[in-house]
């Protein structure tokens, strides 16, 4: 059961710390990893639009993003090739055709060791910020802004440049 399996629990923020020796990064918060800016596709893009910018900008995935604001997925070079090579999506089609619908988000303020269970079962999680938005009318809604991609490479760089405390 998803209940009694400590991983799943600390993924889904309803436990911390369950890990007695932890390891010296395991609290460190992932706003500490200096992650670089994302680059963000709106989802009209079409995948061999994607194709492109991806290779030019140097850029294994993006997060597909609405003008609204949501996160609709994230969408990767391989996968985009791979569908299109296999005849499941043509270059004219729009990214979303493509994306990966089933991503984590984790917030800035997460420790590493969160990050870390949500990496042992997903290739990348989203970073995200939570902001208050106000409209003309003075009515308020939360808004997650992406603050970047990160993936067991980048947590694995920052554990390795660092020293032991």
């Amino acid at each position: 059961s998803k209940f009694v399996n400590d991983t799943w629990m600390i993924k889904n923020g309803f436990l911390n710390d369950v890990q007695e020796h932890k390891p010296w990064w395991w609290n460190i918060k992932v706003q500490k990893l200096n992650l670089s800016a994302p680059l963000i596709l709106l989802p009209e893009v079409s995948c061999q639009k994607a194709i492109e910018i991806l290779q030019e900008k140097g850029y294994d995935q993006a997060p597909v993003v609405a003008e609204s604001g949501l996160i609709l997925g994230m969408v990767t070079l391989s996968n985009t090739l791979s569908s299109v090579l296999a005849g499941n999506a043509e270059f004219s089609d729009p990214v979303t055709k493509v994306i990966y619908d089933q991503f984590s988000k984790i917030g800035l303020e997460d420790s590493l060791g969160k990050l870390s269970c949500i990496l042992e079962n997903d290739h990348f999680a989203i970073v995200v910020h939570e902001q208050m938005q106000f409209s003309g009318n003075g009515s308020s809604c939360m808004k997650q802004t992406v603050f970047g991609v990160v993936t067991a490479v980048d947590l694995l760089t920052f554990v390795s440049r660092k020293d032991k405390k």
